[in-house]
């Protein structure tokens, strides 16, 4: 006799041709994809030289992965807000001439960024980056064909970066800083935490990071076993007998 489950007609229950949720993983991008720490310093020091405020790179290295107007809040203490929007602006429109050339992506971050489509999901690219430097350093890094142009989104840190990922289905988020560990809580995904940034292993655990990874060459084995744990929650639970 058949041990199928039955449905109210008598009839064997087909079994469910649902397929396991794929992989849709968010990726920040200074300092988890590609190492643009001098850019930023470069930049950042020749906004605040123009307002008579010397810093070393030294000095910006802590504020890596933040928005920028509480990186120049930081390192400028006591500017009004005002002052602080218009810094900010400087160095948006500086950047590009001053920060773009010296950014190098991580070695594995293409092969990072490509994984999640041969398990037929897609990856995505969530930064605190203004969006349209997000799309130069993608390029120059060699990295803007692994993303859709619609799955990018700049100017967003922590839980509003959380809200975005969320509006893109993530199944998990990678970064550097403790506001992306927050930001993955928010969308329901993953947190996995690299340490390529300005924050140790134990800060990012802390935070609450449920993986971390010294760089993104591990980042393929632990895909693989998330994918298994998205299937194995995608199985129906069997019926009691």
């Amino acid at each position: 006799m058949s041990s199928a489950p039955e449905t109210a007609s008598g009839l064997p229950t087909p079994p469910s041709t649902a397929s396991a949720p794929v992989p849709v993983v968010g990726f920040d991008l200074d300092m988890t994809l590609v190492d643009s720490s001098d850019g930023i310093a470069a930049t950042l020091r020749a906004v605040l030289a123009e307002v008579g405020i010397t810093v070393t790179a030294a000095d910006t290295w802590p504020y890596a992965g933040m928005p920028l107007e509480l990186i120049l809040a930081g390192l400028a203490p006591g500017t009004p807000a005002a002052r602080l929007e218009a810094m900010a602006a400087r160095y948006r429109q500086l950047y590009p001439s001053l920060g773009i050339a010296s950014v190098r992506p991580y070695p594995a971050a293409a092969a990072a960024l490509a994984a999640p489509a041969a398990h037929g999901g897609r990856s995505l690219v969530v930064s605190a980056k203004h969006t349209p430097n997000v799309h130069r350093v993608l390029s120059v890094a060699g990295l803007a064909g692994a993303v859709a142009e619609a799955d990018v989104t700049g100017d967003l840190f922590a839980e509003d970066k959380g809200r975005r990922l969320a509006e893109l289905g993530a199944t998990a988020y990678v970064g550097d800083h403790p506001g992306d560990v927050r930001a993955a809580k928010v969308a329901g995904a993953v947190p996995v935490a690299v340490t390529t940034g300005s924050h140790d292993a134990a800060a990012l655990l802390e935070a609450g990071a449920e993986v971390v990874l010294p760089g993104l060459e591990a980042f393929g084995d632990w895909l693989t076993s998330h994918v298994a744990q998205l299937g194995d929650s995608a199985r129906p639970v069997p019926s009691p007998r």
